[in-house]
């Protein structure tokens, strides 16, 4: 009796214990949510008010009436079928350029053994830990005598350049794939590009589709690569165009938040569809059966 006793006391002094941990991160979960979702819910309110009202209106209050000349004014004056076709063909253009660029270096660094292998792979490792902003003089001098300034080939070049990760992605899906498959091709006269091109990279297929979705938001979101080298008009993404149109609507918020949501719609509906694929994509690269 005396042992049951000092059991159900122990387990309830841990259940407090449990419930004051799971208060503490309920508490701090709901505090996060607050912090991140109150200048989204303000951006959103804003836009549907009439600048008046805006002036008036606690920021947290919702819109009453909703106010739509907003968006008709963003659509009319802001130049969005340009900033939208230069956004999408610069993502277009650096996830066909990556996908091939880094499913090709994975290739060669899991398939050969040569003498800078490991070099090779240290400096990929290096070009990560390298801030880029400590490089851009240098590469802007580049761009620049290349002729590529304020063209729209210039951040081509630069998103095109692969990274870790997708590398590290490609690698981990090449290291499924037998090397009885690279064997059976080469019997049949199939050459190095051969085996890459026909039984490498269409099973790489769900890494590719998960590092394209990651690259295309990550290029429609940037914004400092097209002002540094797209200052022409003609050559403004949507996020290039958002600063302009800040600048020049200067004072009107309610202008500008529905700007912010017109620019923020597509990378938000890309990243909802596809986001399953994302995460299947990097599990499957990172379980080794």
């Amino acid at each position: 009796m005396m042992m049951a006793a000092q059991n159900e006391i122990n387990s309830g002094i841990t259940a407090k214990k449990i419930s004051g941990l799971a208060v503490i991160s309920y508490a701090v979960s709901i505090g996060i949510c607050i912090v991140v979702l109150t200048p989204l819910l303000i951006t959103v309110f804003a836009a549907f008010k009439a600048p008046a009202q805006l002036g008036l209106d606690f920021p947290l209050m919702p819109p009453r009436p909703i106010f739509f000349k907003n968006f008709e004014q963003v659509f009319r004056d802001g130049n969005l079928v340009v900033s939208f076709k230069n956004s999408f063909f610069l993502a277009g253009m650096s996830v066909i350029f990556n996908a091939l660029m880094g499913s090709m270096a994975a290739y060669c660094l899991n398939r050969f053994d040569f003498r800078l292998k490991r070099l090779i792979f240290g400096l990929f490792f290096l070009g990560m830990l390298i801030p880029a902003y400590v490089t851009e003089i240098a590469r802007f001098g580049i761009i620049k005598d290349l002729g590529l300034y304020n063209t729209i080939f210039a951040p081509i070049i630069i998103y095109a350049a692969t990274d870790l990760l997708q590398i590290y992605i490609f690698l981990q899906f090449i290291q499924k794939i037998p090397l009885s498959l690279d064997e059976s091709a080469m019997l049949d006269g199939c050459t190095y590009f051969g085996i890459f091109w026909r039984i490498i990279f269409p099973l790489l297929l769900p890494a590719t589709a998960t590092l394209a979705i990651i690259k295309a938001v990550d290029v429609l979101n940037d914004m400092y690569i097209p002002y540094l080298y797209m200052p022409g008009s003609g050559l403004r993404t949507m996020t290039t165009m958002l600063m302009a149109y800040s600048s020049s609507m200067y004072g009107s918020w309610s202008f500008l938040s529905a700007a912010i949501l017109v620019i923020m719609l597509p990378t938000l509906l890309i990243y909802l569809i596809f986001q399953k694929y994302i995460f299947a994509g990097i599990v499957a690269g990172a379980i080794k059966e």
